[in-house]
């Protein structure tokens, strides 16, 4: 399969993770003209899973966002760093139905995390870090091989959240670029993830952006994060449910300094407030990107 090349990439400006309560207020934009300010390098991103449905309003609704704006799909239970010695009846199942979807659609970018789910059949509804080894790397690299075996096409893996400092045989970026250049997937850099991780792990952000290839970086994501409420002064939750924070602003910009341009997408999961809210926040975002797509002109 070919490698993963973001100079590539037909994606730019920045999207919002879709929520169905948004869905009349996005293709209002749409009818609004897609030339217009407000939606100038706007789209939208999905995650799989909450489409494995056969008909109904959801398919209905995601077609005319298709229709209008450029799509990217995001899975949530891909496992992809599980050990599995061949794959098991659920993940043979969820890799057919996430295929249907990906030809169906086309998604500019289809995109899992480099984390694990499942072990011994029994599935946990987490994003779990990988022991930064190279069993776990071989489990990765097999997971995402599957994937994009499965669906046709490279895919994109994001880094995890880290809560807890363990010891590794390598950096996270080491191994995440080993993993994409083994594969030929590229990268989605979640940079609330990088920042919890700093927060919670005292790891490094700038010499783990140094480490990565820009042109192996496909997309971008921020979001917010809460307060663990038992250890509020020392860690952090990836819950999605806030706000972007100022110090995730701060460090997306220099995230954007030192790997260029790249797609933002905001996510907000819990406590979803208005699509116009949802709007200003993206508008930030994209504003960050132009500038510095300007800044190396």
């Amino acid at each position: 399969m070919a490698q993963f090349d973001a100079k590539q990439l037909t994606l730019s400006g920045a999207g919002i993770n879709l929520k169905p309560q948004h869905y009349e207020a996005a293709l209002s934009l749409a009818d609004k003209g897609t030339h217009n300010e407000a939606t100038s390098g706007l789209w939208f991103e999905v995650h799989t899973e909450n489409y494995f449905v056969q008909g109904g309003p959801r398919l209905h609704y995601l077609q005319a966002i298709a229709d209008n704006f450029p799509l990217s799909f995001h899975g949530v239970a891909g496992s992809l760093g599980s050990f599995t010695e061949k794959p098991a009846e659920l993940t043979s199942r969820h890799l057919a139905q996430v295929s249907g979807l990906v030809k169906h659609f086309n998604p500019v970018l289809v995109s899992e995390h480099a984390t694990w789910s499942t072990s011994q059949h029994a599935y946990f509804a987490d994003l779990l870090p990988l022991p930064r080894t190279q069993q776990a790397l071989n489990c990765l690299c097999e997971g995402i091989e599957r994937y994009q075996e499965a669906i046709g096409r490279t895919i994109l893996i994001e880094n995890p959240t880290n809560y807890l400092d363990f010891i590794s045989e390598m950096d996270e970026a080491d191994f995440l670029m080993e993993a994409v250049n083994r594969t030929g997937a590229g990268l989605l850099i979640d940079v609330n993830n990088l920042y919890l991780s700093y927060r919670n792990t005292a790891l490094d952000p700038q010499q783990y952006l140094a480490a990565l290839d820009p042109a192996k970086v496909g997309e971008i994501h921020i979001a917010g994060f809460d307060a663990d409420p038992n250890f509020p002064d020392d860690l952090l939750i990836d819950s999605h449910a806030a706000p972007v924070d100022e110090a995730v602003w701060s460090l997306l910009e220099d995230v954007l300094k030192i790997l260029g341009p790249k797609p933002v997408l905001l996510e907000r999961d819990d406590n979803v407030p208005e699509f116009a809210e949802l709007m200003t926040e993206r508008n930030r975002a994209y504003s960050l990107l132009t500038e510095s797509d300007y800044a190396l002109q």
